[in-house]
């Protein structure tokens, strides 16, 4: 199951895992139009579901459709929660209600997700998160989006001590991987050790390790190319 798996990231690892896994894919938006979805519908059976973080019925929305597919005989071998924002928000801009909205996408949903997928994932799953160099070094130009997926690290070692032993839990701490339209490709590149950015494949190949890894669990991976060394 891939929470976000529309656009961006969520997108290259549907159609990654496509090849040898069936998916349910949620987006914010409804599906309508997404022609892709055709291609992975040829390698594997895609399953759709409509979770907008910002809707007051989203608990309940996500518990019914976590229902359903339990009764139509789904077994979730596994869960990435890619859903995020990546708000520029410099010291001086900040407002009660931008701040409430980047932790509501990029701490409040995950968590919330987490805990309704939790009780639904296999015996051996893996239960992984996205999060972001930032929580190593603070993007000082994202404080509140560094301080949304600081958070989200914090709780990782905490639900893999109340998942254990049923469930492993495992983040991905992603340096410039697809940068946001405008960024300076040349200068986030020069700013790792390696000198290139990431790829989707490096996060694909990421997430699958962790998810057949039976003994790892309540770790961080970094795939930054080393940039937190610089």
């Amino acid at each position: 199951m891939l929470v976000g798996g529309r656009r961006r990231l969520g997108r290259a690892l549907a159609e990654d895992l496509a090849g040898d896994h069936d998916l349910v894919l949620t987006s914010s938006r409804p599906w309508e139009g997404e022609d892709w979805l055709a291609g992975l519908s040829r390698k594997a059976q895609i399953r759709t579901l409509h979770w907008d973080a910002e809707r007051p019925e989203l608990v309940s929305r996500m518990m019914a459709d976590l229902e359903a597919l339990d009764t139509a005989g789904v077994v979730i071998s596994g869960a990435v929660i890619v859903a995020g924002t990546f708000p520029e928000a410099p010291l001086g801009s900040w407002t009660a209600e931008g701040l409430e909205a980047t932790w509501r996408i990029n701490l409040a949903f995950p968590l919330l997700c987490a805990q309704a997928l939790a009780p639904r994932l296999a015996e051996g799953a893996c239960l992984q998160f996205l999060l972001d160099t930032s929580i190593h070094q603070p993007w000082l130009k994202r404080l509140p989006y560094s301080a949304a997926k600081g958070g989200l690290a914090s709780v990782i070692p905490g639900l893999a001590q109340s998942l254990a032993p049923r469930v492993r839990v495992v983040g991905h701490a992603l340096g410039a991987i697809l940068p946001v339209e405008g960024s300076d490709e040349a200068f986030l590149a020069e700013r790792t050790l390696l000198k290139r950015l990431g790829e989707p494949a490096d996060l694909c190949r990421a997430v699958r390790y962790a998810a057949d890894s039976p003994f790892l669990t309540g770790e961080i991976l970094t795939l930054d190319g080393g940039r937190r060394w610089i």
